[in-house]
């Protein structure tokens, strides 16, 4: 039963090397640590012992080396051999000389053949993790490609080429994402942690690297440094704003990055489910920053509050809407990506007669009055320029709340 078990061990040596990540000189390491523990077992040292290993046809060599000694004075029977015994081997030995004896490891016993299989495997899968841990930690902020393996409520299975496990949190995904067993998946390397010795890599596809790096394979003039990404703020699935600069007048980067009727930025709008993103220069003047980031909307004039970091916006009444943007995306986007706080506010024509709906306290709950300033509209004739229909798709409000509401301020102009 021994012969059949050695080859099965050396056998699985020759699996890891085939199918396992790792390099020649940690192999060959690993291999001999396992087997001079076997030595050190049977033969309590190994210090006269030389393994040798070739991981390439999964041959191995175990040499041991005694001394020779007169005949009852051998003092350790593991590094010395009394002359008696060492000629029975070889007829020419003398004492003093070295015999070297070829260990086979049949000789070792099957018991202590399967133990160190075991060990071998437990060493080689603690090397794997570890290899992917470092691997992947150094790819952090990295696109990864994989295939999903499976998908479960919180989160899904990716398999990397190389069949490692990646974990996508329902977090990190963008809210459109879908995703079935066999489909394609991009996203960018976002955490990487040691979970119970396990390597735990989290990807994510709402992270702004991941924006980052899309533009990156996109924008030839970002990978080569002509063009530098200055700040990304996202809101996944829906709306981004990414500011860009160029050190060389000759490259426009906003035209760079989204590139001939739109081909650059195209092929990111549809890997990221359709989500809005606006390209603006970037530029030191708080002012023009502000005003850019509010795009589309085109602002009249901004006051600034440097202390508190606020910015009063006051725009046309038909570019509120556009400012403020589906949902408060695009002013919320505005405020991350200039640091400020921003406030809209309707220009007023002066010649026209206009009261501030906060003055309708005493008649309108002030959470009713929160709601419409949260879409904009923070006059009575803002109100009233809107249907009811309009009014209920924009609002939380229900429909006899805000009938009520348009009745109280008709009255105030009649």
């Amino acid at each position: 039963m021994s012969a059949p078990t050695s080859i099965n061990l050396i056998d699985s040596f020759q699996e890891f090397k085939d199918f396992k990540n790792i390099d020649r000189p940690t192999m060959m390491s690993v291999l001999e640590d396992v087997f001079r523990s076997m030595i050190r077992k049977k033969y309590g040292t190994d210090e006269n012992c030389d393994v040798i290993v070739n991981t390439d046809n999964g041959d191995l060599e175990i040499w041991r080396t005694r001394q020779v000694v007169e005949d009852g004075f051998s003092e350790d029977d593991d590094l010395e051999i009394e002359l008696a015994e060492a000629l029975t081997y070889d007829e020419d030995l003398e004492v003093g000389d070295e015999y070297v004896e070829n260990i086979t490891l049949e000789s070792f016993g099957r018991r202590a053949i399967l133990a160190a299989r075991q060990t071998l495997v437990s060493k080689i899968l603690e090397l794997e993790k570890d290899e992917i841990f470092k691997k992947y930690k150094d790819r952090v902020g990295e696109i990864v490609t994989g295939e999903v393996y499976q998908v479960w409520k919180k989160e899904t299975l990716i398999l990397d080429d190389e069949g490692n496990e990646l974990l996508l949190p329902k977090s990190e995904q963008i809210p459109a994402d879908y995703f079935k067993k066999g489909d394609n998946v991009k996203a960018v390397v976002s955490k990487v942690d040691m979970m119970n010795s396990n390597p735990k890599i989290i990807i994510s596809r709402t992270a702004p690297e991941f924006l980052q790096r899309l533009f990156e394979l996109e924008v030839p003039e970002i990978f080569d440094g002509l063009i530098t990404i200055k700040k990304i703020v996202r809101e996944p699935g829906e709306r981004a704003k990414v500011a860009v600069e160029s050190y060389d007048d000759r490259i426009d980067p906003v035209g760079a990055c989204v590139g001939m009727k739109g081909s650059r930025i195209h092929g990111i709008v549809r890997e990221l489910k359709n989500e809005n993103i606006d390209v603006i220069n970037y530029t030191n003047n708080l002012q023009l920053y502000i005003q850019r980031a509010l795009s589309p909307a085109k602002i009249t004039s901004i006051k600034l509050n440097d202390e508190r970091k606020t910015a009063a916006v006051y725009l046309k009444p038909d570019q509120v809407s556009l400012a403020i943007g589906r949902g408060g995306h695009n002013i919320k986007l505005a405020g991350k990506l200039t640091g400020y706080e921003v406030d809209v506010y309707r220009e007023i024509d002066e010649q026209e007669e206009d009261v501030d709906i906060e003055e309708f306290a005493d008649e309108i709950e002030s959470w009713i009055i929160d709601e419409f300033k949260r879409i904009g509209l923070d006059t009575a004739k803002s109100v009233l320029s809107l249907s009811v229909a309009e009014l209920v798709k924009r609002t939380d409000l229900e429909e006899e709340t805000i009938k009520d509401v348009l009745s109280v301020l008709q009255a105030e102009f009649e």
